[in-house]
């Protein structure tokens, strides 16, 4: 499950960025006027999400659709993608967090902190079964090639783990993968056997070969390395951490790490375009940092979206056609103030 700053935390931090700001020195009158610079995301739409409490963890996306778990309120919301609309929502599931589609086996499957793991049918959302995971499961990601599901469980030393599931049979495997401690965000590489896990306990990432089945350990500085994304063409795997607030950056060849840049507090999720160079990093602090790769050991800030205190579970599942390059934010129930999910726009 992943941990998260109080909301009295993020507000002082907000507080004192406002501060910051506003005692920098501004340009003088007579400086001549710069070039307007597009932003990298514009915000195109928001979709209500009236009657969702308390707050969410994952995204996933599957057949023209956007599915958002809705940890606080026992449900996963659906979103239809180019209606841009709430299209149905299936309750019932305690404390959902990671969620993930097969298009192949056409079933969304949805894993419960309190120990299972939901697979429903893609088109009528009836549940089809629930498999049991000891400690939990979080995390989960989809590997089209074996038509396998991969799941972060585990809470303890010696349960936690990267388990899967044969998607077309809802079976659970013998492929296990016990890491000593409890998992994060971790990613798949597409073409390669290795799976990389943020494993926050251990201050470590851990590097899983499919083929030979042996781990590997890399440190990590800093602590609370939660969100992770992989730019498996440059062999670079990025990752956010919380203390201090960083983006670092690890060469996949050496497990060096080989940049490390600040970012916003309390990062819940981040994402790498391969089209665009970029990163996009959303925070609890209240805003989404955006980054330019100019080579892949180096990143620069170009843009702070302002967000919503609160607000740091995110999607971005790349290009979905031409025109079509959509950034997803969720943003929880205020006292006055229905749940939304707004859309972003992606721009060069």
């Amino acid at each position: 499950m992943r941990k998260f700053c109080s909301m009295s935390s993020l507000l002082a931090l907000a507080v004192l960025g406002v501060a910051c700001n506003s005692s920098q020195s501004t340009a003088p009158a007579s400086a001549p006027p710069t070039a307007a610079v597009a932003p990298p995301m514009i915000l195109t739409a928001t979709v209500p999400l009236e009657g969702v409490k308390g707050r969410f963890d994952h995204f996933a996306t599957g057949k023209g659709r956007v599915f958002v778990s809705g940890l606080g309120n026992n449900s996963v919301e659906v979103i239809d993608l180019f209606q841009g609309s709430r299209s149905h929502e299936i309750t019932g599931v305690p404390n959902p967090q990671g969620v993930t589609f097969s298009p192949e086996a056409n079933k969304l499957f949805v894993a419960s902190e309190k120990g299972k793991v939901y697979i429903y049918d893609g088109d009528s959302y009836k549940l089809i079964t629930t498999l049991d995971f000891d400690g939990g499961a979080d995390n989960m990601r989809y590997d089209p090639a074996t038509k396998r599901v991969y799941v972060g469980c585990g809470d303890s030393e010696k349960n936690a783990a990267i388990a899967a599931i044969d998607a077309m049979t809802n079976k659970r495997l013998d492929e296990v993968y016990k890491l000593g401690g409890e998992p994060e965000s971790f990613q798949l590489e597409k073409n390669g056997p290795n799976i990389y896990v943020n494993v926050p306990d251990l201050k470590q990432i851990v590097v899983i070969n499919r083929t030979t089945k042996e781990l590997t350990r890399w440190p990590v500085t800093a602590g609370q390395n939660f969100p992770m994304s992989l730019d498996e063409a440059n062999h670079r795997v990025i990752v956010g951490t919380r203390e201090p607030a960083t983006l670092s950056v690890f060469d996949t060849a050496t497990g060096k790490m080989v940049a490390s840049v600040p970012t916003v507090q309390d990062t819940d999720d981040l994402y790498y375009s391969a089209e665009r160079k970029r990163v996009y990093v959303p925070g609890r602090a209240g805003e989404i940092w955006v980054y330019q790769q100019t080579d892949p050991d180096h990143y620069n800030v170009i843009s702070k979206i302002p967000t919503v205190v609160g607000a740091g579970t995110a999607g971005y599942f790349g290009r979905q056609g031409k025109g079509f390059d959509r950034f997803y934010l969720a943003v929880s129930a205020g006292a006055n103030t229905n749940a939304e999910v707004r859309i972003y726009t992606l721009q060069d």
